[in-house]
């Protein structure tokens, strides 16, 4: 590999859909050495494929939805959700008549963001409020 491989490769990494020509341009080669070497380094296996890469959260496209069950003494259900919505990721809250007081809904990218999310929200809440944790499994509309 040599040091036309090299500039093609780094051009690829930046952007896979880069076109030859715009590679040929970058790389000071012609559009069909450019191919060639494409071509060759693919069946070398120093090119084993081209993928998309995507943000790891996209507003509406969260990986992993959860409710939070909230329950407190005292009525301060307001203040109570003002502190949840101020968290990335919490996007409502409904206060609620029963046992529950407040239902949050969590939307992240990942378990481990949630388990995060959760560490946040045991911080910023008062010690007599209990949070508990409802992972949606499924969804039917």
């Amino acid at each position: 590999m040599d040091k036309f491989d090299q500039a093609i490769l780094a051009v690829l990494s930046e952007n896979a859909r880069t076109s030859v020509s715009a590679i040929a341009e970058r790389v000071n080669l012609s559009r069909s050495a450019v191919t060639e070497r494409i071509r060759r380094m693919e069946q070398m296996g120093e090119i084993r494929g081209y993928r998309v890469e995507r943000p790891p959260y996209v507003e509406g496209e969260a990986k992993v939805q959860a409710y939070l069950e909230v329950t407190q003494k005292g009525y301060r259900c307001e203040e109570i959700a003002a502190r949840l919505l101020s968290l990335p990721g919490v996007t409502c809250c409904h206060g609620v008549s029963g046992e529950v007081d407040l239902f949050a809904f969590v939307e992240t990218t990942d378990m481990q963001q949630l388990h995060e999310l959760r560490y946040q929200i045991d911080q910023l809440l008062p010690s007599d409020v209990t949070v508990t944790t409802h992972v949606v499994m499924r969804e039917w509309r």
